[in-house]
This record gives structure tokens, C-alpha cells and sequence, in this order.
């Protein structure tokens, strides 16, 4: 494979440092670092040389030099005369999302929590129907018909008809996303996302050769002037949407632009992927005020659903809802990928979505309680942090007082927290002003993390991206 080279211009986008606050060399070093393991700098990629960086950036050629040998000792950088400075991944690196195996570290980068109740006894009775299926081979290619005609009903139930035949089983959202991405697409498509937007649907969109062209999102709305100068700009295949309770910042698209958003995709021929893994997740909206799917505003939209953020992350069931002439392709596509979804969640989820409202009224009931907890906590320790209040979802979105997001993340790893910078959710740099901090967790698990976060931030305002005093060793949240 060719080594991909990352220009000093793209670099300087990815750092989206302040020229009033030059970072030292070891803070830089560390910025860069965050860029790799977070997947923003893949392996493999030749860095600027140091006098391009060093004309790029708002620093000395010595903080480049010192910066890049940092990083070589680190083992992140082999550097090769003629051949320049490619970025490693040392073996063993743990991926940035999670904490050390018994280690004190804790991690708040993923937006989850612990089960729902009744996941258990769901899976108690999907064992009971499993001995039906045993008879079968088990390659459950488009999902087993329960599930399916369940998925289909809860979809009318919201406003959108849909045939079960229209519906695919699949192994969670994301890997719906990529079979979309890689079955529908063809390589050099440009796909229009929500900027800020999730960060993993970011980079499957990437891997699978399409071009990601972001489009502004406020944190409270959708810029549809952009969104329609974009498609006017140069043709876009796909447009990529979270409407509901959007990740990361929890908006709700409204009906009116819903339809506004389809209006523009129409006129363009843009087909929507509407991913819809946080729609059942309203905590401040009567579920029967909801507005009605994108999709019923777009005949041809694909849309991406999950029972992992609405149940449980383990059950790893997902699905697609397609035009009918669509699924033939993914089906047969996917036999190429995984061949089937496990029975046995499948049925569980079945099972979840028969008594779907009497188990999200309990989640949600707690979902609210622990978002009130993080805000009040916030509030009384960080006080100058802008927060919102999102109607729901699963995480609060932070504005910060200063561009310091990244650096925050590197100060929040010497107190044994894991954090996910800002810049992380935008596809096209920025983001130093903003946060993400999930609160699907237990009350304690919130408590440590926002006392750690503080102490972070402590060391951010002092100036010292990275304490150089050991961080003080707490034991492991079992949460």
C-alpha cells in the first residue's frame, strides 16, 4: 500500500491551534499523538517535513524537531532518511476509547450505559424459542421474520410504513453503515455529513473511499444554506443524518426541516443514510409529539437503526430500512461480510421491543436523572463551561471557554481519565471549543469523572498540557 502523505496545511487544520497560545514541544508532541491514536492520522501516514510544519504552524523549528523526536521515542514516528517521518503504531497500543486492563483509569468516551432492565429476561425467553431454530442452519442472512416484521410495525407506529421485506437485520448500526458505504457507494462519492457528527461514522465513510464534505451544525439546527450550497457545488451522492437527538450534540430535526432537508436532497438527487440509533431516546419530548422519520419525506432514503443504544450495546442487533428494490443488493452483498446476525439476539430483541415502552419509560426516567446530576455537577465545578440541555440522547454537549479541547484530553489522561477532544467529531478540523460528555453511567462513575475532569482543567489554565507530576492513582470504577 502507498503511504499516504499529510500536507503541513492539513496538519495545521488537524492541531487548530491558537497563534495567541504556541504550544511547547512536548504539548505539540502530545496533540500529534491524540491525532494518532484517535484514528484522525492513520498509520502508515508520512507527516510533514519539520521546516514545512515549522513554516505552517506558529512555532520555532527547534519545538518542530524536539516535537517530532519526542514522538520517535514514543515509537509513534520512524523516520528514514529520504523517506521521511511515517506514523507507527507500536505494538500494543490500546485504542484511545479504552482504559488499560486493571488499570484506575476511567474512561467517559463512549456514549452508553449498563443494560436496560428486562434485557435478561428477554434473553431468558429468546432460549426458550431458540430449539426451532436449531433445526436450521442458522444463517440468518436478512433476519429472522419476527424481528423483521416487529422492526417494520415500529416504523408504521411512527408514521412511515414499511413492509418487513423492506428491512435488514444487520450487526449493529455501524455495520449497516458499512455495508451501505461499501455495497450502495462507489469509491471517490462525495457523502455530506453534519459537522460536528459521529466520529466513527466519519472514518467508515472514509475507509470505504468516499469524500466527507461537512456541513456546520450549531449544536441547535442544521445550516441549510450550506447544506444546499454543497450539492450545488459538485454533485453529492450521499448525504449522511443523525436527525434524532443528534450525536454529538443531542438537536431534534424538526418536521418543517425535515422536509426542507428532503426538498434539498431531491432537487440535488442526494440520497439520505438517516441514522436513526438515538430516536427512541426522547427524555424532554412526548414520544407521540416526535416528528415523523426523514425518510417519510424521502421516499428513497436508507435508513440505520439500532437496539444497541436503545437496549444494550452486547445485543449488537441492528438494522437497515430500504426501498425494496435496494435490499436484493445488500443482501447479497452481505454474505460477503458477515453472512447472518446470531439468532439468539435477534429473538431477544424481539422480545425488548414487545414491551419497548414499558422498559424506555424506566430508562428514560434514569437517563434524565443522571443528565440533571452531570449538569449540576458541571455546574458547580466548572462554572464558566457553556452547557446545553439536550431534549435527548445520551450526552451533554460542551462549549468551553477557550480553544483547549485537545490539550484537555492530553491533561485528562495524567489524571486517569479518557476523554474524546472535540475536534474528534468534525470531519473537516475545528471543534477546540467543544466537548462531549456522555451521561448514560451511574451516579458515581459521573461524580469521579467530573472531579478528575476539573482537576484536568486545572492543569489546562495553568498552562501544563501534560502534569509533570505522576497522577494521583484512584481505584477502577467497576461501572
Amino acid at each position: 500500500m502507498a503511504t499516504a502523505n499529510l500536507s503541513a496545511s492539513r496538519l495545521h487544520a488537524l492541531l487548530d491551534l491558537a497563534p495567541e497560545d504556541p504550544p511547547g514541544y512536548r504539548e505539540l508532541a502530545d496533540l500529534v499523538r491524540l491525532l494518532v491514536l484517535d484514528g484522525r492520522i492513520p498509520a502508515g501516514t508520512r507527516l510533514p517535513s519539520e521546516r514545512e510544519l515549522t513554516a505552517a504552524l506558529p512555532v520555532s523549528r527547534t519545538t518542530v524537531t524536539r516535537a517530532y523526536g519526542v514522538l520517535r521515542e514514543a515509537g509513534l514516528l520512524v523516520s528514514r532518511r529520504g523517506s521521511g517521518s511515517v506514523v507507527a503504531l507500536p505494538r500494543g497500543t490500546r485504542p484511545p476509547y479504552m482504559p488499560p486492563a486493571g488499570s484506575s483509569m476511567v474512561g467517559w468516551t463512549i456514549a452508553a450505559g449498563q443494560a436496560a432492565p428486562g434485557v435478561g429476561l428477554a434473553y431468558g425467553r429468546a432460549l426458550e424459542q431458540l430449539p426451532e431454530y436449531l433445526a436450521q442452519t442458522g444463517y440468518e442472512t436478512v433476519g429472522v421474520p419476527v424481528l423483521r416484521e416487529l422492526v417494520a410495525q415500529r416504523y408504521a407506529e411512527r408514521g412511515l410504513p414499511t413492509d418487513p421485506d423492506q428491512i435488514l437485520i444487520t450487526s449493529g448500526a455501524q455495520s449497516a453503515l458499512n455495508l451501505v458505504a461499501r455495497t450502495l457507494a462507489t469509491r471517490g462519492d462525495r457523502v455530506a455529513v453534519e459537522s460536528p457528527t459521529y466520529p466513527n461514522a466519519i472514518d467508515s465513510l472514509r475507509r470505504s473511499g468516499l469524500r466527507v464534505v461537512g456541513v456546520p451544525h450549531d449544536g441547535h439546527r442544521l445550516d441549510l444554506d450550506a447544506l444546499a450550497a454543497a450539492v450545488r457545488a459538485a454533485p453529492v451522492a450521499w448525504a449522511y443524518l443523525i436527525p434524532d437527538f443528534q450525536n454529538p450534540t443531542g438537536a431534534l430535526m424538526d418536521d418543517v426541516t425535515r422536509h426542507e432537508v428532503a426538498s434539498i436532497l431531491r432537487r440535488s438527487t442526494t440520497t439520505p443514510i438517516v441514522d436513526e440509533t438515538m430516536a427512541e431516546l426522547a427524555l424532554d419530548v412526548d414520544e407521540r409529539a416526535m416528528p415523523v422519520p426523514l425518510a417519510a419525506h424521502h421516499p428513497g432514503a436508507i435508513t440505520l437503526g439500532s437496539a444497541s443504544k436503545t437496549f444494550w450495546g452486547g445485543l449488537r442487533i441492528g438494522w437497515i430500512r430500504a426501498p425494496h428494490a435496494v435490499v436484493p443488493r445488500l443482501v447479497a452483498a452481505r454474505e460477503t461480510f458477515d453472512i447472518g446476525t446470531p439468532v439468539l439476539e435477534q429473538l431477544a430483541v424481539a422480545e425488548l421491543l414487545r414491551v419497548r415502552e414499558e422498559l424506555l419509560d424506566g430508562r428514560r426516567e434514569r437517563l434524565r436523572a443522571r443528565r440533571e446530576e452531570l449538569t449540576a455537577a458541571l455546574r458547580e465545578r466548572l462554572p464558566d463551561w457553556g452547557l446545553n440541555s439536550p431534549v435527548g440522547g445520551l450526552s451533554l454537549w460542551i462549549r468551553l471557554p477557550s480553544r483547549a479541547s485537545s490539550r484537555l484530553a492530553v491533561a485528562a489522561e495524567a489524571h486517569d481519565l479518557l476523554l474524546t477532544a472535540g475536534p474528534r467529531f468534525f470531519p473537516d478540523g475545528g471543534g477546540e471549543t467543544s466537548l462531549r460528555l456522555p451521561y448514560a453511567r451511574t451516579a458515581e462513575h459521573l461524580a469521579d469523572a467530573v472531579d478528575r475532569l476539573a482537576l484536568a482543567w486545572e492543569t489546562v489554565l495553568a498552562g501544563r498540557a501534560t502534569p509533570t507530576a505522576p497522577p494521583r492513582r484512584r481505584p477502577a470504577l467497576t461501572a
